[in-house]
């Protein structure tokens, strides 16, 4: 009878440490969870939501290696959202979305954006709510002179125009800084009314 129970026991115990070290594989390579704590990236991204990032669509990267590759995976495309180490302290993690890759130019004249020396008017996601152009040397909000994204690195910025701390401000992202992709919203808690968004849940990003 004792020599059961001990066997249901370590039969329990084995269980947990394989679905632990599953549920750890899983988050290191595959999928991770993260939550929107801002607004940078309104409308697309709400205060409260919850979303699952693809961890090895730009390739399986291989832990405490300062983003080695073990198996590659595509390259970061304008116009995907990504999760990225924050350049100025990378214990931090940002969203943003990709407005150009290495070897493309940008430029942004009263917030009008330019990629490539052409304006880009598909932008659906941004938003701007400050109907003021800001200029001047102080701020790079509004007005930016051109510049050249070096290779291997991404220059981001937020849905949220008028209220993002990104490339604007702090440069360029490393390709090896980058976790991965968000493609779904997994839940979503508005704080304020303290209720579930049941509209956003499983909504894909895009």
């Amino acid at each position: 009878m004792t020599t059961k129970k001990k066997n249901a026991w370590r039969e329990n115990i084995e269980a947990i440490l394989i679905a632990i070290v599953i549920a750890m594989f899983i988050r290191t390579f595959i999928v991770q969870a993260f939550k929107i704590p801002s607004g940078s990236m309104l409308e697309t991204l709400q205060i409260g939501d919850q979303i699952l990032v693809n961890k090895f669509i730009y390739g399986v990267k291989i832990p405490f290696t300062d983003g080695k590759t073990l198996i590659p995976g595509k390259n970061p495309e304008r116009g995907d959202i990504v999760v990225f180490k924050y350049p100025e302290d990378p214990s931090k993690d940002y969203i943003k979305r990709v407005m150009a890759v290495g070897g493309d130019t940008i430029e942004i004249i009263d917030k009008k954006l330019f990629v490539n020396d052409k304006q880009v008017t598909e932008q659906p996601w941004a938003v701007f709510k400050d109907e003021r152009i800001i200029s001047g040397r102080f701020t790079t909000r509004d007005n930016l002179k051109k510049i050249s994204v070096p290779p291997n690195k991404l220059f981001v910025m937020g849905d949220n125009r008028d209220n993002s701390h990104d490339s604007r401000f702090w440069g360029f992202v490393d390709l090896t800084e980058v976790k991965g992709e968000a493609f779904v919203i997994y839940w979503s808690w508005n704080k304020d009314s303290f209720g579930v968004r049941w509209n956003r849940i499983g909504n894909l990003l895009f």
